[in-house]
Formats: structure tokens, sequence, C-alpha cells
């Protein structure tokens, strides 16, 4: 009875939500996503993964998220916040993302428990603003004391901090996107009261701010605070809400895309994502045709030439060059899942203004590859770094312990699978854009049109009419189509001359009950380099990226589920060595026409031929999103025969040298780059950081420092890495509290990097410290750095 009176209401109060989503649409020529309520998927692994992502989200306990909103407004918690990111300087961006998620898993899946859930949370906020009185709503530590600095005009951003706090405004879009996502997809009234709210905080946070000092804020982190600002236009109407749209969207970003330049290389991608994806939405509400062609621009630069065969880019969640995407198979912290998630967002936006297919074609492959893929199928535990060095592996969150960024955005992510399965136009023509197990409801036309298939283990599809009525049957033809044709029937009547428009084929009737539509989907087969390197390839069956588990040390017992440690979600177990793995030999594409089904396996291929193997198991290639708990080759290295031997030979020099100087680091930071400053609690006064020559530097005209953890007590030196042609700069080196050297940099050591290691005083070794606060501080008048690397090492 209880569920039935919880979905009668969510009917009722969803339409508030459904009209003002619908609203936001510039245009009436742009395609249109049914809510998610209509669209109800069967059987397949996305309806898998969306049950067992409601497993995850009923796990998680609201009163632990809301613990840090409730300190901040004044008030006791009701249970003690959860550990990880969530209580070490992002308190509570969990929550905004937990709002989203409920929102759309119960839009999904009716699932009662969710919508109780997601009541509570809002009526608890409705109680933590008010008693804040301002509006405001965060779990930032101090948040109130920090913001009022700010509005008094004293900003001190870095690229990871503002203020001395981890990235408060990307903390605070998560409430400011979960509000909206509450109130539009979840159908919670209130909280748009709420978010309008919050929305006058911001105002009043701004209103003596200069454009410059609205700028300086955005130098560091801020999310996709652009685009939830054009949306609270797109809700309300108020013109204000537009300009500060456009005030909080970086020119140093926006500018060079507007001239179809890429300068992204070195910059933190999950940070210029959600940029562009604000743009993308002020073009929308605002009909600005240049700020829409800017995100155009960055799609395809990212998508088309910084991207992997998954869908997924960055390494160490950094933008690399574009000539040299080596560290993609040489580094173990490969494509971050919430780029992924903020391209598929990027891309579904431009799909509907455009009605281009060719975002579709990279949805479909970021949503098999990568998001699916980020699932653990069992537990639901959550991946953050999908590594794609040959014979690595990945970590999956623990409920209760890990409380990443990508594990919000992650358990947002499998709760919406069926928000692109179809869409409509201007004429309620209906464009079936992904082959997927499911039903489309659309009781006011009294339609229902249920797509049977199990795509991809058959390739092939079929569409059940109920009801009647004229529109055109939007059949997308994907790019990876076999023989760039797909054959239909309807009715059993072979459609020879079907109309195709911008990438669908066209069926126009006047459809009646029983009407049947099937289609054959099939797939070819090839290998795709990766982009800048013609050494590694990828195997890609129509969408999917197939992979081969690899068990280069037999005996191996890894730990698959992380802890609660800061840098818990990163693979650290060996490195497999690159010549312990199989090698396609020669041609690539006879690597993979030599591929051979696996009987009674559906999408499972056996590779005999033009391949090196030197692995016990024969190589079996398989979807990777069903590769789990496991080491796993998705790009393969590629020699010739003749080659061979020298391959092998130099990998395993190479590998031997990375693993000597691992084995001697007892920790290590890497300057200038966001997770590896954060998880060292890095912090700094007039400090800055940059990218020169590929790599990430930070220097200080004052001081900055990080937290060694110095595991064992086994450091005895401090490894820095400098710039050879950096000159005049002369700073000390603090080591827990201690000053350990005197640099003077005269830049002559060539346009080259250079290493100096610094002994550990013997005081300092026999206090035997496990944290050792090393400090960088520029003497007067001078800089301290540029320094391009800090290791911790047991020996020179």
């Amino acid at each position: 009875m209880v569920s039935k009176q919880l979905n009668k209401w969510f009917k009722q109060t969803v339409v508030m939500g459904a009209l003002a989503l619908a609203s936001t649409h510039a245009s009436a020529a742009n395609l249109q996503l049914y809510p998610l309520d209509q669209v109800e998927l069967k059987d397949s692994a996305f309806l898998h993964a969306q049950q067992t992502n409601i497993d995850y989200l009923l796990q998680l306990d609201a009163d632990k998220l809301l613990a840090p909103y409730r300190r901040e407004a004044g008030l006791e918690p009701r249970k003690e916040s959860y550990g990880n990111w969530e209580n070490t300087g992002l308190d509570g961006h969990i929550g905004g993302h937990y709002l989203t998620a409920l929102s759309l898993s119960y839009a999904s899946s009716k699932d009662p428990r969710l919508l109780e859930r997601l009541q509570y949370a809002i009526d608890e906020l409705v109680i933590i603003q008010k008693a804040g009185e301002t509006g405001y709503l965060g779990g930032i530590p101090n948040g109130p004391a920090m913001w009022q600095e700010v509005a008094n005009g004293k900003i001190e951003a870095d690229l990871f901090s503002m203020n001395k706090r981890w990235v408060p405004w990307y903390n605070i879009h998560k409430m400011y996107a979960g509000l909206r996502d509450a109130y539009l997809i979840g159908g919670q009234a209130k909280a748009k009261d709420m978010l309008l709210k919050y929305g006058e905080w911001t105002k009043w946070l701004v209103k003596n701010l200069s454009h410059e000092q609205i700028q300086t804020m955005l130098i560091t982190e801020h999310g996709g605070m652009n685009e939830v600002f054009a949306d609270m236009y797109a809700m309300s109407g108020d013109e204000s809400y537009l300009k500060l749209a456009r005030d909080f969207s970086q020119l140093s970003i926006l500018n060079p895309l507007l001239q179809n330049q890429d300068r992204l290389n070195g910059l933190h991608a999950n940070t210029q994502i959600p940029k562009v994806v604000g743009f993308a939405r002020v073009a929308e509400v605002a009909g600005d045709k240049k700020w829409q062609a800017a995100a155009e621009y960055f799609w395809d630069r990212v998508v088309n030439h910084r991207s992997t065969a998954i869908g997924g880019n960055s390494v160490k969640e950094h933008f690399h060059s574009l000539d040299n995407f080596e560290a993609m198979i040489t580094d173990i912290e490969g494509p971050e899942t919430c780029n992924t998630y903020n391209m598929l967002k990027l891309s579904k936006m431009l799909y509907l203004t455009t009605k281009d297919s060719k975002y579709l074609d990279f949805y479909e492959r970021g949503m098999y590859n990568h998001i699916l893929s980020s699932q653990h199928p069992e537990h639901g535990g959550l991946v953050y770094f999908t590594s794609m060095r040959p014979g690595h592996y990945r970590m999956y969150s623990d409920v209760d312990h890990a409380m990443w960024c990508c594990v919000g955005s992650g358990i947002e992510n499998h709760g919406k699978y069926g928000e692109l399965v179809y869409a409509h136009d201007e004429n309620n023509n209906i464009y079936v854009n992904l082959f997927v197990n499911s039903k489309l409801y659309l009781p006011k036309r009294g339609l229902t049109l249920e797509q049977q298939t199990s795509f991809p283990e058959q390739a092939s599809s079929k569409i059940i009419v109920q009801g009647s009525g004229e529109f055109k049957l939007m059949l997308r033809q994907p790019s990876w189509l076999k023989g760039d044709k797909m054959d239909v029937w309807v009715n059993g009547t072979k459609q020879k001359h079907a109309k195709v428009e911008n990438g669908y084929l066209v069926l126009n009737n006047q459809w009646q009950t029983g009407d049947l539509v099937e289609f054959e989907l099939p797939m070819q087969t090839k290998a795709e380099a990766l982009p800048g390197d013609t050494n590694h390839y990828a195997v890609v069956h129509g969408p999917l990226v197939m992979g081969s588990k690899v068990n280069p040390f037999p005996n191996e017992q890894l730990n698959f589920v992380s802890d609660d440690s800061r840098m818990g979600h990163i693979a650290r177990g060996e490195m497999c060595p690159p010549e312990a793995l199989p090698v396609i030999l020669d041609d690539p594409d006879k690597f993979v026409k030599g591929l051979k089904p696996v009987a009674g396996q559906p999408l499972a291929f056996t590779a005999s031929t033009n391949i090196d193997n030197p692995l016990a198991e024969p190589v079996v290639l398989v979807p990777f999103y069903k590769l789990h708990d496991t080491r796993y080759q998705v790009y393969w290295p590629n020699t010739s025969t003749a080659d061979l031997t020298e391959f092998r030979n130099k990998a395993a020099r190479e590998a031997a040298k990375l693993a000597e100087l691992e084995a001697k680091t007892v920790d290590k930071v890497a300057p200038g780059e966001q997770q590896p400053e954060s998880d060292h609690f890095y912090q700094g006064e007039g400090s800055e950081a940059g990218v020169h020559m590929g790599k990430h530097w930070r220097h200080a005209h004052a001081w900055f420092s990080y937290q060694l953890n110095n595991t064992g007590h086994a450091g005895k030196f401090i490894r820095i890495t400098y710039f050879g042609l950096d000159n005049g700069r002369n700073f000390e080196i603090h080591l827990a509290g201690q000053k350990i050297a005197d640099v003077a940099l005269k830049g002559d050591k060539g346009a080259d990097f250079f290493t100096v290691d610094y002994p550990i005083p013997a005081e300092l070794l026999q206090a035997k410290k496990d944290k050792l606060e090393i400090k960088f501080v520029a003497k007067a008048g001078s800089i301290a750095g540029g320094i391009y690397g800090v290791r911790l090492m047991s020996t020179k």
C-alpha cells in the first residue's frame, strides 16, 4: 500500500520537474529525452548494474553523509561523519551526489525505499538550511568564516585550494546539482525553494566582487557552477542567474576554445570538462552559437585526439601531450571515471542540440567500456582509475570507507542507463539511439514501444508497438556496423528503400498494435591504435573494447577492495613486467582476423595467430566490462617478428630500471597535480603551479609544503627534481621543522631536468617519525622552486 501511495505521489509531483526540465531547452528544434520514469530497463547488464547500485545506495547512511552539513550549521550531527575524503577537507561532497543518485535511481526503478531516503535527506536539509539562516548549505570545515573572507574580497586561489580549503566551489557544486536534480528528476518541490535560497546566498557572496576577483576564484577547481546557474535561470526565469553563469565561466579556458585553439596539455582534465558542460548549457539557454561552437571544438579535441579506446582520458587526472601517449601504457593511474561521467554529459547535451549521431557513438563507447566496467557486478564497488597499463588492475570502493569523487559520480552513473536509449523531436518522432532491452511508455499518446534484444550477445534487436499513431521511427545506424548498413524488416517485409537522415534509418508509418520492427546489428572487429602511438593496439568489436585476463604471477594474492586511506583508490601492487605479457606480431589487422570464437561463449575469442604469448594460459578476449578482480590487458604492444627479442629485452631493461626506483621510493609527490598534492596535504602561501616540457611544477614566492608518509621509518634521503635552466632562485628546504638545505638554482644545468638527493639528518632518522613535513621556503625577494618532483628515498 505504501509503495502504491508513493508511486502515485511521485507521478503527480514529478510533472512539475518534467515541465521545468522541458523548459530548459532553448529551441523547439532540439531533440528531447523522455523522463527516466518512462523508460524501463529489462533484463541486461545495465539492469543488473542499476539494481546493484540501488543496493549500494541503500547501504549508505544519510545521517553520516549529512553530518558535515549539520556541524557547519551549528547543529549536533545525528551520527559521526564518514571518513576518508569526507572528513579530511572535502566534507559533504558525497551528500550532493547522493541526492542526484537517489533521484535518478528512483525515477528509473520506482523503488519506494529510494524515495523515502530522498524525502528524508531533503527534510533534513530544510532544517539545516534554516538553522544556517543565510541559505548556505555546505560541509566545508569552518566554511562560513572562509566565505566571509571571500565576500570581503580576500581570495587566495590555487589550482586545488582556495583560502586554504580543498576545492570549496567544487564541493558545494555537488549540493547545488543535487537540489536541482531532486526537484527536476525526483519531484521534490522543496528542493527548488532550497536551491533558489542557495542562489540568493551566492548573489550576496559576489555582489561586491569585481569580474577579475570572480575569475581569480575560478583558478581553483569549481565543478560545473556555470552549468547549474544556467539551469537555475531556466527554472526560475531570473536573468541574474544567467549573469552568474557567464561570470562563473572561466575565460582563460573559454577564450582559446572560441579561437579553436587546443591549450589543454597538462591541465587537470576533470577540472576542465565540467566548465565546458557549463559553456554548452549557457549556449543552450542563451542561444549563444559561439559558446556552442567552443563546446563542440573541445569535445572533438578530447574525443578524437585525447581519448583511449574505452572512452576515458587523462593520466593521473591530467591531459598529456598530444604526440606522446606513452604514459597511458606505463603509468598505473589511467583514465579517471569522473572524466567520462562528464564527457558523457557533454556528449548528451551536444547530441540534443545538434542531432549529430557521432555524439551517440562516443556515448555508447564510454557507457559500455568505462562506465559499466567501473562497477563491480557483485558488491557494487566503484572504480577511480582504470589503468591502461598492460598487466595492471583496478581498485574498487568499499561502501563504508571509500568516499572519492568517483564514488560520488559513480552512484549517479548506474541509475541513468535509460536516459539516452530513446529521444524525440518537436514532431513526436521517436529516435532509437541505443540497443538496450527496454520499454518506452508514452501514456499521453497511448503508446508503448518495447525493444527486445540481448545485444551485444546477439547482433540484432526488435521493436514491438502497442497502440497506434503516425510517426517516424528513427533507428540509429552506428558507425561500427559491419558493412556500414543495417537490414530492417517491418512486419516481415524487408525495407529496401528506407531513407537515411543524419545517421538514422527512417521508418515512416501509421503504426498499429502488434507492428514488429526487426533489425540486424552486425559488428565489425578492428585493431584501434592508441592515439599518438602506433605501437599499441586495442581490439574493438562493434562498440565493445575487448580485454584479456592475464596472470603473470600465478600465486599472487591481490586485494581489489580499497581501505580508507587517502590513496586507497590507486592499485599499488607490483607492476607487471612488459616482457611477461602477450605481444601482437607484425600486422595488427592479421591478428584481429585470426581471432576465433569460443564455442558456447558469446563475445569470447581466442588469439593464436600473429601473437607471441609467454603466459601459461591461452589468450581469451572478452568484453572489458566483464573483467573484474583480475589483472588485464586492453592495449597490446606490437612489434615485428624480427624485432621481438630486442623488443622484449628493451622492455625488461626499462621495467627493471623503473622497478628499482620504485623499490627505493618510500613516498612521492608530483607537485602541481591535484590528487598527489591533496593526498599529501599540500599547504602554501604565494604559490603557483603549471606545466613545462610535459612536467608539472610548483613554486612559491613565500612557501609551500607536503606531508610525506615515512612508512616503516625507511626514509633516508629526499630526492628533488629541478629544471636545468631555472636561474636566480634561492630558497631553503625544511624537513619536520628543521632546515636541511639551502638551494641556489643558477640555470647552469642545461635544458633538461635533474635530481639532487639530500640526506635526512641523523637526529630526524633517530626520531623515527611516521610523517615528515617537507617545506620549501623562498628567501627574501626570491622564489622557492620550481619543484618538479619530490621523493622520499630509502637509499640513493
